[in-house]
């Protein structure tokens, strides 16, 4: 691997955990963020991880940061559902959706 390569490579990762490491703390924080802000930490964060970064380097980020992994989760849905989510959660997430929407049937 050539120099400037992995200066990239090592500048692209610095960037994902510092946006994640934001994220985080926007997340757990009792003071709201405007929504322009937030949605413009949420792309950037969504641009960084869309970068070619190696897979165990973006696990152990994802790992670490947990408002990330489910960005990251709904950015990739489509190809892989809820791969990042404990079964558990998952399963509970269908159940509590079956029920609303049951419910929902039963009003209208």
């Amino acid at each position: 691997m050539s120099a400037p390569h992995v200066e990239s490579l090592k500048s692209r990762l610095e960037t994902v955990i510092a946006l994640a490491r934001l994220l985080e703390r926007v997340e757990r924080s009792s003071v709201a963020l405007g929504a322009d802000q937030y949605r413009a930490l949420v792309r950037q964060l969504a641009l960084a991880l869309s970068q070619d970064l190696p897979e165990d380097a973006l696990h152990a980020v994802l790992g670490a940061h947990p408002a990330a992994a489910e960005l990251y989760e709904n950015l990739h849905y489509e190809q892989s559902g809820l791969s990042r989510s404990s079964l558990e959660r998952s399963v509970g997430s269908e159940m509590l959706a079956s029920q609303v929407l049951a419910k929902a049937a039963r009003k209208g």
